[in-house]
């Protein structure tokens, strides 16, 4: 097997991942990270042999991108203080922590490189946190603290890295050119992301096809994280800020095929990209247990102590962290996204998985200082990350669905479905009003007008039924009936002009190109 094989059958396990998860209750990117070192075990794999420089510019653009989209700036302002609370503070505080256990714990460890241990396992991952909160079906406040969290802490964590290494290798450190290292990087990524937002939208309305407004989509998160970088910004935060830019500006509401085709494009590239990223995370775990050949007990005591650390200070933190946000919590906050019970405090606990960057970062971490000798204790280093990340994303992430049901954490589906059955009446009302100003320039029948008029309610009563009054809900349920009939029979004899053009693909002296033009008008008025 060599290593194109190896991409294909990650490719293949992220697809059927996806199924086998939800049968067995149990997040995908956990089970891709079992297949990871499944694979990583038979002597005929390959290693992977990929720069460790070139894992996060490679896989995280595309998932943030993609977790981006499921989101908005008004959230992120929304619950600014849970984020800074986790993104930012829990970051430094578990740095600090894992800092000085580390430092304890093994022998000869420089702080320097403690201090870069702590910073690259810190941070939950956003993908993991994602994809597992979303399967399980949790509050949404809760998947939006954990969205939250992971899209920002490595922002922070990231940067904190560079800082601790650039000090081990040089052997200074300066806590001013430090801060200012910080905060230039977060400017730098916020103009580089936003100029790049500007100009993506612009070309877009150039553009106009919709697979090439697509295709474009596809290259702005690389080109967002790499410019950033080139200019010692953070890349993660740019893309953060071109995504949250696009996802306010750049949605025409008329544009519905490439709503949908982009909508379905996206899935595929996130369910396809997370499972590469979770698969070679169990099989970069023979990096890690090679450097602990002879010394299993030491290394496995060293690492135990830091998972602990990472695991308690998380509770630690979270308990009167989620208090003070209560307590700070008014009504001018109505849209603050807050635990509300001490369960769903013991979820996010559970929930702060490691993953794709912590193990990018420990597996960047350079061979040499800049004087030629040895990274200090680098293989303990990576074993200890990879000890944090297994225990953290596969027990972790195997018990949280227990957890869960145990705990009866579930969504508030009434309060989605009152929301559902606003928006509805919202949009009946603005079809209404649109029907309206159209009346009063142009001379429409009182029956053409009346029928208009039912189809502006049904639109609203079509997306929440519950919007209809109990006495007209009985005729709307027999003209939906009605509808669906028409449909239907709508549906077979589309279905029939499909199958007699596709059957003239093959017809000789066909042009194929013509034909697939056709063929695409038919899927459009599918869709209606």
């Amino acid at each position: 097997m060599d290593q194109l094989a190896l991409l294909f059958v990650l490719l293949l396990g992220a697809v059927v991942s996806v199924p086998v998860g939800d049968r067995l209750g149990l997040p995908s990117p956990v089970l891709m990270t079992l297949l990871g070192i499944v694979l990583a075990l038979p002597d005929f794999v390959p290693n992977v042999d990929i720069p460790p420089g070139l894992i996060l510019p490679a896989l995280l653009p595309p998932l943030l991108y993609a977790a981006v989209r499921r989101t908005s700036w008004r959230q992120f302002t929304a619950n600014k203080r849970p984020i800074f609370l986790l993104a930012v503070a829990l970051v430094f505080v578990t740095m600090i922590a894992v800092a000085a256990v580390a430092g304890a714990v093994v022998p000869g460890l420089p702080i320097a490189a403690a201090v870069a241990l702590g910073a690259l396992v810190a941070p939950p991952d956003p993908v993991a946190a994602t994809a597992v909160a979303g399967q399980l079906g949790l509050p949404r406040r809760l998947v939006s603290i954990l969205e939250g969290e992971g899209l920002f802490n490595d922002v922070t964590a990231i940067t904190l890295y560079h800082v601790a290494i650039a000090a081990a290798v040089s052997g200074s450190f300066s806590l001013p050119a430090a801060l200012l290292e910080l905060l230039l990087s977060a400017v730098v990524a916020v103009v580089v992301g936003t100029v790049l937002g500007w100009l993506s939208n612009k070309l877009m309305d150039v553009l106009g096809d919709p697979t090439l407004q697509i295709g474009l989509t596809l290259l702005v998160p690389f080109a967002s994280y790499v410019m950033a970088d080139e200019l010692h910004g953070s890349g993660v935060l740019a893309v953060l800020t071109t995504a949250l830019f696009l996802a306010e500006y750049a949605t025409d509401p008329d544009d519905v095929l490439t709503r949908l085709a982009g909508h379905t494009f996206w899935e595929v590239v996130d369910t396809l990209v997370t499972g590469v990223a979770f698969g070679l995370i169990g099989l970069e775990l023979h990096h890690a247990l090679s450097t602990a050949e002879g010394r299993w007990g030491e290394m496995l005591g060293w690492a135990g102590a830091v998972v602990g650390v990472v695991i308690l200070v998380r509770l630690l933190w979270l308990l009167p962290a989620t208090w003070l946000t209560q307590r700070l919590h008014s009504r001018r906050d109505q849209d603050e996204d807050i635990p509300t019970s001490w369960r769903e405090t013991i979820v996010m606990w559970w929930s702060g998985m490691r993953g794709v960057a912590s193990v990018a970062l420990a597996l960047a971490i350079p061979l040499e200082m800049d004087d030629g000798s040895p990274f200090p204790d680098r293989g303990e280093i990576v074993f200890i990350a990879f000890a944090v990340i297994m225990a953290t994303l596969v027990l972790q992430g195997l018990t949280l669905p227990w957890l869960v049901r145990r705990l009866g954490v579930q969504a508030d589906t009434e309060r989605e479905k009152e929301f559902e059955k606003e928006l509805a009446t919202r949009a009946a009302r603005a079809a209404k009003k649109r029907l309206a100003e159209i009346e009063q320039h142009e001379d429409l029948t009182e029956e053409l007008s009346e029928q208009m008029l039912r189809r502006a309610f049904d639109i609203g009563v079509r997306i929440s039924p519950d919007m209809a009054e109990d006495e007209r809900r009985e005729a709307h349920e027999k003209r939906a009936r009605r509808l669906k009939r028409i449909r239907r029979i709508q549906g077979e004899m589309l279905s029939a002009a499909r199958h007699e053009i596709l059957a003239a693909r093959s017809e000789p002296g066909a042009d194929p190109e013509v034909v697939d033009r056709v063929l695409r008008h038919l899927d459009v008025r599918s869709l209606r």
